[in-house]
């Protein structure tokens, strides 16, 4: 693996020395900053690989953190949170964070889930020709979505997301294929969270997101890519 950096936000020492440590081992280039604003700089002065952000910090809070970086940033975000309402959880996705994980949690599992998400943001694709749907053209090998003449800001995640649904326009995926074929491997208590990137992609991608053309439910199972006029 590529030597990778990592920025972790959370205003408690001990936990952040502990992240730290691990990320180290595994050979990450590790930076530690304690609240918001001092978040938003590293982000701009560092350009570290991935976040791990805190949502309970002094002055901004995660989430503010994650709408700020996610104006002109699309560097991965795992989110910490030490609630258990899955509406908080999904309030993050939602803004724009790749992934969550609660507290208490295993350091081990936070340096895994940050490796799939960079394996998956940085894999080399070689497609000949652009996937192009009603508007919009799908850009594999340079990693870039237009919606006509507009570019489409995606996460990597929402971007993995996609590319699993658009190169396979017509199968219908269940929430637990789309995890695994997006992460690697399911982590536990993910599996909801595609519907908080299923409802993104659509306000990034759909003229009316309550109305889609591309990305369509299949109630009972999980989604699809229709192609634009598929019903």
């Amino acid at each position: 693996m590529a030597q990778y950096s990592v920025l972790i936000v959370d205003d408690d020492a001990k936990l952040t020395q502990l992240l730290k440590t691990y990320f180290d081992k595994a050979g990450f280039i590790t930076y530690m900053v304690n609240d918001g604003l001092d978040a938003l700089q590293a982000v701009r002065e560092k350009k570290p690989d991935i976040m791990i952000l805190d949502l309970m910090l002094p002055g901004l809070d995660g989430w503010d953190v994650c709408r700020k970086v996610r104006r002109d940033n699309d560097i991965p975000i795992i989110m910490l949170t030490a609630r258990d309402e899955e509406s908080d959880r999904l309030v993050g996705l939602e803004i724009g964070a790749d992934d969550y994980v609660t507290k208490p949690f295993s350091p081990k599992e936070v340096v895994a889930r940050a490796k799939v998400i960079l394996r998956r943001a940085h894999k080399e694709v070689v497609m000949n020709e652009p996937i192009k749907v009603g508007g919009l053209t799908i850009d594999l090998e340079c990693h870039q979505v237009m919606n006509g003449s507009q570019l489409v800001e995606l996460t990597p995640t929402e971007f993995k997301l996609l590319e699993v649904l658009a190169t396979n326009a017509g199968k219908v995926f269940s929430r637990l294929q789309i995890v695994e074929l997006t992460q690697g491997y399911a982590f536990d208590g993910y599996e909801r969270t595609i519907d908080a990137h299923i409802k993104n992609l659509r306000r990034k991608l759909e003229n009316n997101s309550k109305e889609p053309r591309y990305i369509l439910t299949v109630y009972g199972i999980g989604y699809k890519f229709a192609g634009g006029g598929d019903e």
